[in-house]
């Protein structure tokens, strides 16, 4: 039997209730997103793994990878 996951809707989904929200639940030590509108499309990341992934999305196209030494 399949664990039920407790989905919860994110805050940038507004009050809306369509099939265009993202969903965040928790796995064994991962966090998992889906779109409502795919549920049974499931994203698996680690907290690190999104993090890298938000930093990622968030930084201007063609900006180059700080080093390592330039991180603060």
């Amino acid at each position: 039997m399949e664990p039920v996951i407790p989905w919860q809707k994110s805050s940038f989904s507004g009050d809306q209730e369509g099939p265009n929200c993202l969903e965040v639940g928790v796995g064994r030590g991962t966090l998992l997103l889906r779109e409502s509108e795919d549920p049974a499309t499931v994203l698996e990341a680690t907290g690190a793994g999104l993090a890298g992934l938000i930093r990622r999305l968030r930084r201007p196209s063609g900006l180059p990878q700080p080093s390592a030494d330039t991180r603060q």
